[in-house]
């Protein structure tokens, strides 16, 4: 009976089931009438297993002003992912539980740097910075921790979505399409919309642990707990917490310079020491430790009849720490007798708040103002590390023969360094505020018309902290050089803008949407922006759709104003300021936005009752795109960078300094297709079955490359490692294929993707021949380390698998197992050549697999 009672709970609540959590209101009353909110959870929970494919029928904010509009109803591609979903990912983290889940986001494989330290994500293969995230609709402040080594999400300050608590999401809404007309900047492969909880009533709690379990390291795990109260009889509050930690993951790797062999020529010299190290002291290839506090508070009131006053606020912590390159034992052997591995930390600090009042009646308009302020704070740091130019060379060797054991610390005039140090500190703020209008009528009492107004102010603030004086002077500290004072400042700027959107019903069958914005920017001047949507349903299981839009995105100040040295252990990059004279003599220039046009073109089927196809092509075109421009080195590039006031470490190879700056380098061209299928089949005593599948396909060629001229020599821009870095280092493919079996109180989740082939182009390393040569243009220069010669490689196509399995104890409790990537498929090896000091064994930049293969873990679910 209980079964049966189920079965028909289902049934019933089935076509009024919302994403996720969410119900129309008239069943969420019949249930707070006459269930527990345990029971009531019992309920949920069967009805949105059994309608996993019901996601699209979701009501949607995204994309239109309209009201009680479906994704599957939108005039532009929408797809709805609901919490559900992305737990059932078996990813902690939100990024990563994203890209499981929705073909048309990835991300790279592993950061550099700091960048490793910022979750970033790419979609349809353009950079992170051309994706706008919001909350509930309000625009997301980004994190103030710049991507700035060269690679494919170089320059990115993107919105960090691990900082919002994964407990607090109801559902996300992913708008595939341009969308600067109605949100601005940004907006151009399109837009990512987090919708939270805002239920009044229940407890949920859950835990999650694994680990990488073919080399027993990368252990995580995570607690997440959420929870609604009443305010009165007509309010909510809803608040989410989450603490999360993982370990480093590090895969196998062999130093090269920890070998007992090595090619004829090679650059790298071997460590020949008397200290024995392992061979994979080396571990530079590898996923950060962190550890994460989120907290949310969800909160809305009835004020007056038809005013609402509603809030969010947010914040969270983070503390992470990347390996760099290790050391070997004769670079310091008095402080570190065995080498040693410095490591990049951040301490962070990131919060936002939201306050609006809305109503329904302001001369016949209903109306939305609101005010969102959001900051992200980052020290950066280095650790178990060491500014070797502060002391003496006649120390070091005193001290070695000695045996003293602290020279370092020493007072006898051998020097001091400390081995911890604050590289320096960001703070990048948005003050966001917003004034929305809306009524609708009728034209000639037949057209039904959706108008929509509204004005927008956001100050955006960034700046930039010196480090302290250890991390920077006299060379630096090993892994990671601070910022000096003269990199240091203080940036703001105003945007203005204002927006107007008309959604008309010509006929009962046929939407048209007209939308355009202006915006001001006080630093870089005016943008206008349209588009013109419409969609026409031929028969109720036929429509056809297509948008057509432009679009922006204003470099960020991040993007005007960082500059950075990287040292490494042979090796230095530097990042120089746009506006800094080292860049103008290599050709630098002030930055603009890139501007963008956007089309796209498809179709909604609904063949069966419970089978439903969309598909839809799209192209992008960007031009001016913002990437890493004027590549030099050797003693171009050593002047550029000691003219900024750097001094350089000694007895560097001079064709491993170089040094590149941000520029409007490129214009691009995104071709893709993206199909989502879903089909629901009920086997009634034996469950019901949902099975989905999602293909993204997408290309990006290069339509146009700047040009640079020093000396009276003119260079592209890019070159081809950095081309391929925005053309083919996002998969050419990828296809999703979902099964979720429902029986009794068992669940069964299986997922099978194929990600694409990924190409770039891979720089010659410390294992080639010095004598190896590069011909270009007829001239011949030295293959190893070149910036015009380069190595082309391919992650051929992959396949994961990732199974999980849950079953329901109780109306309370949910036990799961699980698996992902359960035959441990790692991406491709590069070759020696390559690879850098042999610890490089993966294309860093390819957002294609893992590197951190078979994932294993389980979890409880608890709901009061």
């Amino acid at each position: 009976m209980k079964i049966r009672k189920a079965l028909l709970v289902t049934s019933c609540l089935f076509s009024s089931i919302l994403a996720g959590n969410a119900y129309s209101e008239e069943a969420t009353g019949r249930l707070k009438a006459e269930d527990t909110p345990a029971k009531q959870h019992l309920a949920h929970d069967k009805a949105s297993r059994s309608s996993e494919m019901g996601n699209n029928e979701t009501l949607i904010v995204t994309g239109t002003h309209a009201s009680n509009r479906k994704a599957r109803q939108s005039t532009t591609p929408i797809s709805v992912i609901s919490a559900e979903v992305l737990r059932r990912s078996g990813e902690m983290n939100l990024a990563q539980a994203i890209t499981r889940t929705y073909s048309s986001i990835n991300v790279s494989n592993m950061g550099n740097d700091a960048g490793a330290l910022t979750s970033a994500f790419r979609m349809r293969g353009l950079n992170p910075n051309q994706v706008l995230v919001l909350v509930d609709g309000k625009r997301r402040h980004t994190t103030a921790n710049i991507y700035a080594d060269a690679g494919p999400a170089f320059g990115a300050t993107p919105v960090d979505l691990n900082m919002i608590p994964a407990a607090a999401i109801d559902h996300i809404e992913v708008l595939e399409d341009g969308a600067a007309a109605l949100y601005g900047s940004d907006a151009i492969a399109g837009v990512v919309n987090i919708i939270t909880k805002k239920t009044n009533h229940g407890l949920n709690t859950s835990f999650q642990t694994g680990a990488n379990a073919y080399n027993g390291d990368g252990w995580q795990y995570q607690a997440n707990v959420d929870g609604g109260l009443s305010l009165g009889h007509d309010g909510y509050l809803h608040i989410s917490g989450q603490l999360y930690h993982t370990d480093h993951m590090v895969p196998y790797t062999e130093d090269h310079r920890l070998l007992n062999y090595r090619p004829a020529g090679a650059g790298t010299t071997m460590y020949t020491g008397s200290v024995a190290v392992p061979k994979d002291s080396n571990k530079v290839t590898s996923t950060p430790e962190e550890t994460r506090q989120n907290l949310s508070i969800d909160f809305g009131k009835k004020i007056t009849d038809g005013i609402e006053g509603y809030g969010l606020i947010t914040y969270a912590h983070r503390h992470a720490e990347s390996y760099q390159n290790y050391r070997v034992p004769s670079t310091l052997p008095s402080v570190y007798p065995y080498g040693f591995s410095p490591l990049e930390t951040i301490e962070e600090n990131d919060y936002a708040a939201t306050l609006g009042l809305k109503g329904n009646d302001f001369l016949g308009f209903s109306w939305d103002l609101s005010t969102t302020y959001g900051a992200d704070e980052d020290d950066i740091g280095d650790k178990n590390s060491i500014n070797a130019g502060m002391l003496s060379s006649s120390c070091l060797v005193r001290s070695a023969n000695s045996g003293s054991t602290s020279p370092y610390l020493s007072t006898d005039g051998c020097g001091w360094s400390p081995t911890t140090t604050r590289a320096e500190t960001y703070r990048m703020a948005q003050w966001t505020n917003n004034l929305d209008l809306k009524r609708n009528f009728r034209i000639a009492s037949t057209v039904p018309v959706t108008v929509a107004f509204g004005a927008e102010h956001r100050l955006e603030t960034y700046k930039i902290e010196a480090g302290t004086p250890p991390s920077y002077e006299a060379g630096g500290m090993a892994g990671y050089v601070g910022l000096q004072p003269q990199n240091a400042g203080n940036w703001s700027r105003d945007i203005w803008a204002g927006y107007l959107d008309g959604d008309f019903h010509p006929t009962k069958n046929w939407d048209l949407d007209f939308a355009g914005r202006f915006e001001h920017y006080t630093d870089v001047g005016n943008t206008e922006n349209g588009k013109i949507s419409t969609r026409y349903d031929i028969t109720p299981r036929i429509a056809v759709r297509a948008t057509i839009s432009n679009g922006f995105r204003a470099p960020t100040l991040a993007e005007q104003h960082f500059s950075a040295i990287n040292v490494g252990a042979t090796s230095v990059s530097g990042l120089l300021p746009v506006s800094s004279e080292s860049a103008r003599i290599l050709g630098a220039a002030a930055l603009k936005p890139e501007r963008s046009t956007n089309a796209s073109g498809g179709f909604v089927l609904q063949p069966l009752k419970d089978f439903h196809v969309e598909v839809d092509a799209y192209q992008i075109n960007v031009r001016d795109r913002i990437i890493a421009g004027g590549s030099t080195n050797g003693l171009t590039a050593i002047n550029a960078v000691q003219q900024l006031g750097f001094v350089l470490p000694s007895g560097l190879d001079p064709n491993a300094v170089s040094t590149y700056y941000f520029a409007n380098g490129a214009s691009t061209r995104t071709q893709g297709l993206d199909l989502k299928a879903d089909y629901l089949l009920h086997f009634y005593r034996y469950g019901n079955l949902a099975l989905s599948a999602s293909l993204d396909l997408n290309r990006t060629r290069l339509s146009h490359v700047g040009t640079t001229t020093v000396n009276g020599v003119t260079t592209p821009l890019l070159t081809a490692a950095s081309a391929s870095y925005i053309t083919t280092s996002y998969p050419r493919s990828k296809l999703i294929l979902n099964a979720y079996w429902t029986v009794d109180n068992w669940d069964i989740n299986l997922r099978q993707t194929r990600y694409g082939e990924t190409t770039t182009m891979l720089a010659y390393q410390d294992w080639t021949p010095s004598s190896a040569q590069c011909i270009s243009n007829g001239v011949a220069s030295a293959l190893r380390y070149s910036n015009k010669c380069f190595a082309q490689f391919k992650n051929t196509p992959r396949w994961l698998t990732d199974l999980e399995v849950g079953y329901r104890v109780n109306s309370h409790w949910h036990l799961t197992v699980g698996a992902n990537n359960i035959f441990n498929i790692r991406p491709r090896r590069v070759h020696e050549l390559n690879n850098n000091y042999g610890a490089r064994i993966y294309d860093a930049n390819s957002a294609q697999v893992p590197m951190t293969g078979g994932y294993y873990f389980g979890r409880i679910d608890a709901h009061f």
